[in-house]
């Protein structure tokens, strides 16, 4: 039973696009691998007769060559606004909740039990797990009740991979500052750091990499380069995600983009590194 987890100085760091890409290159090494996000936020799913959960799974679920199901993603919340949500559990509608009642009363009970109970469904039929964390591990204000970062860690014995998004500014900053406010224990799941979506010479962040490995005592694991690609968004930050038909001819865009993805990742980061940490 091997696990590894992704996790992010932010929303929009890039977690759901390498788990992805990481999901397709395990897949090619010969592991059977699963994808899993124990709660997201997000209005667009993948729908069957049966059941629906977040497409961003779905998508990982394409990437690693396993079966599309509820476990993946077991908690989904759809946004209503004024601080209501639909919660889907499963794959099936629950109730509209309030943050609140969320967050306060159903976070710690029934849904720490629903998501934990997939993830070990998982962790008994595939040989390696590739968890998707959410937001960020340092939301202090919603630290009791996040189930999606470090608690799903603890859970599934995973290291952490921290990912940053370099286009946005701050991300020296962002690793350090995300690495002191965690607890000394989740310090110490967190095995390195990926640099994303970074434009030029790669030279010119050497000097930052070796200060941020002085500081953590941990090392940049690689930089992944801006690049276009076309998979579908999870809830795009920067306009309007577009939906889309699970049709072959999109099925076969998201294989071609997929392997494009895993491709360039894979020449960006040092797997051999990344595998030998996963436990």
């Amino acid at each position: 039973m091997k696990s590894l987890m992704i996790q992010g100085t932010s929303s929009g760091s890039g977690k759901t696009t390498l788990v992805a890409a990481l999901c397709r290159i395990f897949s090619d090494k010969g592991f059977s691998v699963a994808p899993f996000k124990s709660q997201n936020m997000s209005n667009y799913a993948y729908k069957t007769k049966d059941f629906e959960i977040s497409r961003a799974q779905a998508i990982q679920a394409i990437a690693a060559r396993c079966e599309i199901t509820p476990d993946l993603n077991p908690i989904l919340l759809k946004p209503l606004g004024n601080y209501y949500s639909d919660v889907y559990l499963n794959g099936k509608m629950f109730k509209k909740m309030h943050a609140t009642e969320y967050y306060q009363k159903f976070v710690q009970t029934q849904g720490l039990n629903i998501a934990t109970k997939s993830l070990k469904f998982l962790q008994k039929n595939y040989e390696l797990i590739i968890l998707e964390g959410a937001g960020s591990p340092t939301e202090i204000n919603l630290k009791k009740s996040d189930i999606a970062n470090m608690k799903m860690a603890e859970i599934a014995n995973s290291s952490v991979l921290l990912i940053t998004d370099i286009d946005r500014g701050g991300s020296f900053a962002s690793i350090v500052g995300t690495m002191s406010l965690l607890d000394k224990k989740h310090q110490k799941l967190i095995k390195g750091f990926i640099i994303n979506k970074f434009r030029g010479d790669i030279n010119i962040l050497k000097p930052g990499f070796k200060k941020i490995k002085e500081i953590t005592k941990r090392p940049v694991l690689g930089t992944i380069p801006m690049i276009d690609f076309d998979l579908p968004e999870e809830d795009s930050l920067g306009g309007k995600a577009k939906n889309i038909t699970w049709n072959k001819k999109n099925l076969d865009k998201i294989e071609s983009e997929i392997d494009n993805l895993s491709k360039l990742v894979n020449s960006n980061l040092n797997i051999k590194e990344i595998e030998r940490m996963i436990s």
